[in-house]
C-alpha cells in the first residue's frame, strides 16, 4: 500500500489521530459544500464542481477516510443543512436525497471508495493513472446516477439529461485532477 496524499502531507500519529481525522473530514465536507454551490450555467442543469471534489477527496484521503468524509457530507444534507446543489430552493434533507439526484449521491460514496482504493495502490502519482482513476470514478457516479434517474424519467431521458450533458465538463475536471495530484506529489518530493 502507498501512502495517500493526506498521509504524506499530514502523517497520522497516535497523538493527532482524532484531530487529524476531524479536521480532514470537516475540510472535505466544507469543500463539497462549496463545490455544490459553484455552478456553471448549463442546460439542462448547471454543472458543479462536486464530482471533481468527491474524486479528489477519495484519491487524496484513501478509501476509509474518503468514504467517511462523503458520508459526513451526506449526513449534513440529511440534517437539513443546504449543502447540496440547488438547496434550499429544491428542498432539503432526506426528501431531497431520495429525489432525482439520489443515485448520484450514492455514487459519490462508492466512487470515493473505488478511487481511494486505487490511490492506496499508487494511482495518484502519474497523469496516466490519475486520468484512469478519475474516469473509473466518474463512470461509477454516472452508473448510480443514471440507474436511479431512469426510475423517474426512463432510460433515454436519463441519458440525455443525467449523463450526456456532463461528459465534457467531467473531462475538463479530469484534466484538472491530472495536473493537481501529480503536481502535489512533485512538490512533496522536493
Amino acid at each position: 500500500m502507498y501512502p495517500t496524499l493526506s498521509q504524506a502531507l499530514w502523517p497520522q500519529t497516535e497523538t493527532n489521530k482524532w484531530l487529524r481525522t476531524a479536521a480532514l473530514v470537516l475540510a472535505g465536507v466544507a469543500a463539497l459544500w462549496i463545490s455544490a454551490k459553484v455552478q456553471v450555467p448549463f442546460w439542462p442543469v448547471p454543472i458543479t464542481m462536486q464530482t471533481l471534489i468527491v474524486l479528489l477527496i477519495g484519491m487524496a484521503y484513501g478509501p476509509k477516510l474518503g468514504v467517511s468524509t462523503i458520508l459526513a457530507y451526506l449526513a449534513a444534507g440529511a440534517a437539513f443543512l443546504p449543502v447540496f446543489a440547488g438547496t434550499p430552493e429544491k428542498g432539503l434533507g432526506i426528501a431531497y436525497m431520495i429525489g432525482t439526484t439520489g443515485g448520484y449521491l450514492v455514487g459519490f460514496v462508492v466512487a470515493a471508495a473505488v478511487v481511494g482504493w486505487l490511490a492506496a495502490k499508487g494511482w495518484t502519482k502519474s497523469v496516466v493513472t490519475v486520468v484512469a482513476a478519475m474516469i473509473i470514478g466518474n463512470a461509477v457516479i454516472y452508473a448510480f446516477g443514471f440507474s436511479w434517474l431512469s426510475t423517474f424519467i426512463g432510460t433515454e431521458k436519463a441519458w440525455l439529461f443525467g449523463v450526456q450533458p456532463f461528459i465534457w465538463g467531467d473531462l475538463l475536471k479530469i484534466g484538472l485532477a491530472a495536473v493537481i495530484l501529480p503536481g502535489l506529489w512533485a512538490m512533496i518530493r522536493k
